[in-house]
């Protein structure tokens, strides 16, 4: 290790992945990953998975690209279902060009109407496939795109709501600072049967709001974070039948390795730390987690 590596408090490198945790004694899904960020390979990644109890992952799309693959990897591997979207922050991209190739695709010409039009039609084609069980993530993100992108996103998030009503598809909504405007949406077009909050970001009564309409919410490591009791306060009036989990990984890695890889490994790391907020067995909740997810996602259990 050279000097100039970072640590965190326990002496590992920041870039060091954190350690297999105890192995869950019931088997759960991380209902929201990006193993196309992570490294090493799939099989890999599945493999530490399933050694502490995590047994199924929904692998998400936030692009073309990334939907493509994703409905490609769930084709090739038992256990893992695909969510394929344009990410919130993609379609003001695809509209209005993205001269900095943020989105790793690099820099990218104004496509305009046009173009989010064509983009939207392979999102509705890759949705049709069997191994999709989900529209996503899809939704609002006020905290990352200016005023300037609000239109694209508001379309984009209506034509996908339209998407997973006409595959009967669950929809997997990506909300940051935009709780009131997602809601209204939903209202406005008609939600599907099925919609999860991703990462869930709002407060106590959003959540009482969300469990009256039967969404599902999926909490991911930052309810871990020492700043998240608002985080923690929604988890706990959110009903036990409601509640997924997931990683969103590589990011958002549970405390105490905040800051350091993410993975589908470190679900149970998460969802021991529900479990107390919940005030249940953590045995419970994983069985009510996995009752959850496959039911959201439409997939057998066990």
């Amino acid at each position: 290790m050279s000097p100039s590596t970072k640590q965190d408090p326990s002496g590992a490198a920041k870039d060091a992945a954190p350690p297999l945790p105890e192995p869950l004694r019931v088997p759960v899904a991380d209902s929201h990953t990006h193993l196309d960020m992570q490294d090493g390979t799939v099989e890999e990644a599945l493999a530490k998975a399933a050694s502490v109890g995590v047994t199924t992952v929904v692998q998400v799309g936030c692009d073309i690209a990334g939907s493509r693959w994703a409905a490609e990897t769930a084709a090739a591997h038992p256990g893992v279902w695909a969510a394929v979207a344009l990410h919130p922050n993609e379609a003001p991209r695809i509209v209005h060009g993205d001269p900095d190739g943020w989105s790793r695709q690099g820099a990218r010409q104004p496509g305009g109407a046009a173009g989010l039009d064509a983009a939207l039609a392979e999102i509705d084609a890759l949705a049709a496939l069997d191994q999709v069980r989900a529209v996503g993530e899809t939704g609002l993100d006020y905290f990352r795109t200016g005023p300037e992108g609000v239109a694209a996103q508001q379309l984009s998030f209506r034509r996908h709501i339209d998407i997973a009503k006409r595959h009967g598809k669950a929809l997997v909504i990506h909300d940051r600072e935009a709780h009131e405007d997602v809601l209204r949406v939903l209202d406005e077009e008609g939600a599907p049967d099925t919609v999860v909050f991703h990462c869930y970001s709002g407060d106590a009564e959003m959540a009482k709001v969300c469990a009256d309409k039967g969404y599902y919410l999926s909490f991911a490591g930052n309810v871990t974070f020492k700043n998240a009791q608002p985080l923690r306060d929604a988890l706990a009036v959110t009903p036990a039948e409601l509640v997924l989990v997931e990683t969103d990984a590589p990011f958002l890695t549970p405390a105490p390795y905040r800051g350091r890889p993410n993975a589908p490994y470190l679900v149970p790391v998460t969802l021991r730390a529900m479990a107390a907020v919940k005030g249940m067995p953590e045995d419970d909740l994983a069985a009510a987690v996995g009752a959850n997810t496959a039911r959201a996602f439409g997939y057998p259990l066990g």
